[in-house]
């Protein structure tokens, strides 16, 4: 029995070893959280540098390599090169009881955290589908929408080098109509965009304000991609009210202050992702319940 056929007929081996390769993705994605952002400022800064002083350039003094596998991860406090045993996701941040190697300093807590709810969620998503190609996507679906969610807790960013390949993707699967086919899939990214437009055109006519951003429209052009115009409306109906809930929440509670934006995308994603997997089941529920 060679591994393709051990992870297909033995579900409890198929979810273990989904479970593991989920903690060492979360582990690559906090890499992505924190260095995409600068990545883009970078570029954003080097752009404005041209086009301020084209005369300079080409004598900007030579950067170092700084993208998603160099340089080598390090400690933020001393700098030292974190060595592979040191970096095993969650394990290690247990063993160095969450402190440097080196200069023993605190490591955020939110590294292994995201490991973890990375590995849950890949571990949902796998006893959920099993051994599919569904899986596959819902796997590789679940880890973009991470990155997303924290990229834009943290920089009120989302960036299109994540929402527009995984836009396509969700378009290129559906020809197989492993989640919804064609028809459903280009439909719900032009009723996931235009959705999200028009209330942002609408709010900003009345209030003279921007309400969200176009990130935001991305994203759920994306999630429709993926799931179908079906789930355009379930989305939208759950992230708005899990954001409303949080948004009175917090400012009720002083945690945050009146006027500051929130984040939507974080909100869509949750949405989309309880959408991928239970989608069809609330769609059921709240139309048996109202038909009644």
């Amino acid at each position: 029995m060679n591994l393709l056929q051990a992870l297909e007929y033995s579900p409890a081996f198929f979810i273990l070893a989904v479970g593991i390769t989920g903690l060492l993705i979360g582990s690559f994605l906090n890499v992505v959280i924190y260095r995409l952002p600068v990545m883009m400022q970078r570029d954003w800064q080097q752009q404005c540098r041209e086009l301020l002083h084209p005369e300079d350039a080409g004598n900007e003094p030579a950067a170092g390599t700084f993208n998603l596998i160099k340089p080598d991860s390090r400690c933020p406090h001393c700098n030292n090169p974190i060595p592979p045993l040191a970096n095993i996701p969650v394990l290690s941040y247990c063993l160095l009881r969450g402190k440097c190697k080196h200069c023993k300093q605190s490591i955020s807590l939110r590294y292994p955290v995201i490991e973890t709810v990375t590995g849950i969620l890949s571990v949902i998503v796998a006893w959920h589908f099993g051994f599919s190609w569904a899986c596959a996507g819902g796997l590789l679906l679940t880890w973009g929408l991470i990155a997303l969610t924290m990229i834009d807790y943290d920089h009120q960013l989302l960036p299109d080098s994540i929402t527009l390949p995984f836009l396509w993707i969700g378009l290129f699967i559906s020809l197989f109509g492993i989640y919804v086919d064609s028809h459903a899939s280009i439909i719900g990214a032009l009723a996931g965009y235009l959705s999200l437009w028009s209330v942002y055109q609408g709010f900003k006519l009345l209030t003279g304000k921007e309400g969200m951003g176009y990130g935001d429209f991305k994203l759920l052009a994306m999630l429709g991609a993926w799931l179908g115009w079906q789930m355009v409306p379930v989305i939208v109906l759950l992230s708005s009210l899990v954001g409303a809930v949080v948004g009175i929440t917090l400012v009720a509670l002083r945690k945050h202050e009146r006027g500051k934006p929130i984040p939507f995308g974080p909100y869509l994603a949750a949405a989309g992702w309880i959408s991928l997997l239970w989608g069809d089941k609330i769609i059921e529920s709240y139309l048996s319940y109202t038909l009644r």
